[in-house]
């Protein structure tokens, strides 16, 4: 039996989708990008920031669901420029400091609202 998630600690959907489902002992959190939950304005400046609002974003989806980063068993970045990779393996890296998830990086023409990054997880209980 599928549970949709929700926070009020995470943006809201930009579309017809869930922040998180779960299903049995597994969470699957769609992407989360530079939106502060608070205003629901999008950041688009330095991908130092992005990054860090991203993984808060991320951090506060599997919270919902109380789990955290140690949970996470794989993720996906998108990035709009690979130049950008350095800076964003340095802020993700901080989340996942003992047995990382499995992970994939693509490089993507363009991201919604006009972001230079966006992460998704799934995670395990």
């Amino acid at each position: 039996m599928k549970k949709v998630i929700h926070t009020d600690n995470a943006p809201k959907a930009v579309g017809p989708y869930s922040q998180a489902v779960a299903v049995g002992d597994f969470l699957f959190c769609s992407g989360q990008i530079s939106i502060d939950p608070k205003t629901n304005e999008v950041f688009t400046g330095d991908i130092k920031t992005q990054t860090e609002m991203v993984m808060k974003n991320v951090e506060a989806v599997l919270a919902a669901n109380n789990m955290n980063f140690s949970n996470v068993v794989k993720t996906t970045i998108f990035l709009t420029n690979m130049a950008d990779f350095a800076t964003v393996n340095e802020i993700y890296a901080k989340a996942f400091t003992q047995a990382p998830p499995a992970r994939s990086t693509v490089a993507v023409a363009a991201l919604p609202k006009g972001v230079n990054v966006e992460v998704e997880v799934l995670a395990h209980r």
